[in-house]
C-alpha cells in the first residue's frame, strides 16, 4: 500500500447514533478512511482483511466486551493503535485496558472533539511509524543473513 494513503479508522459502538457522529466529525476534512460497525463480528472480519491504523471501541458492546474486542484485535494488527471509548468511568477496566490490550489512549463519553482528533492523528502517526520501524528491522534481518551466508562462503573457499 502507499504512505501516501489516508490513515484507516475503525469505530465499534452499540449506537449507531454515536457512529454516524463520530464518522461525520472524522472524515470532515477527508483526512481519514473511517469504517463503523455495530456488530463486532463484521469488524473483526474488516480488521482480518483490511489495514486498520487506529480502532476506537465502546467499552459496553453487544456480542463481547470493548477490552475483549480490542485484545483479538491487536493479535491480528499489533501496530495499530487502540483507542477505548467509554461512557463508564471505571479505573479498573481503564488499568485492564492498559495493561492488556495496550491502550493507545482512554477517553470518555461524552468526548470532546479536539480530543479525539488529536488522538487519532496520533495514534495513525504512531502506527505508521510501528510499521516502517518493523519494515527497517526486516530489511536488517535480511542483510545481516545475507552477510552470514556471504561469511560463511568465504570461509569455505579458503578452507
Amino acid at each position: 500500500m502507499s504512505e501516501d494513503r489516508k490513515p484507516s479508522i475503525v469505530i465499534v459502538d452499540s449506537s449507531a447514533a454515536e457512529l454516524d457522529k463520530i464518522k461525520a466529525f472524522l472524515e470532515a476534512d477527508a483526512e481519514f478512511n473511517v469504517q463503523t460497525f455495530t456488530d463486532t463480528v463484521e469488524s473483526e472480519r474488516f480488521f482480518q482483511s483490511h489495514r486498520v491504523d487506529v480502532v476506537i471501541s465502546d467499552c459496553s458492546i453487544a456480542q463481547v466486551s470493548g477490552l475483549e474486542l480490542l485484545k483479538r484485535l491487536k493479535e491480528v494488527q499489533p501496530e495499530s493503535s487502540r483507542v477505548l471509548l467509554t461512557g463508564c468511568i471505571d479505573l479498573t477496566i481503564a488499568v485492564e485496558a492498559i495493561n492488556a490490550v495496550a491502550l493507545f489512549q482512554y477517553l470518555e463519553k461524552p468526548w470532546d472533539d479536539e480530543q479525539l482528533l488529536l488522538a487519532v492523528r496520533s495514534g495513525a502517526e504512531r502506527s505508521r511509524l510501528l510499521r516502517e520501524l518493523r519494515a527497517k528491522i526486516e530489511e536488517l534481518d535480511s542483510a545481516h543473513d545475507t552477510l552470514k551466508t556471504a561469511r560463511q562462503r568465504l570461509v569455505h573457499a579458503f578452507l
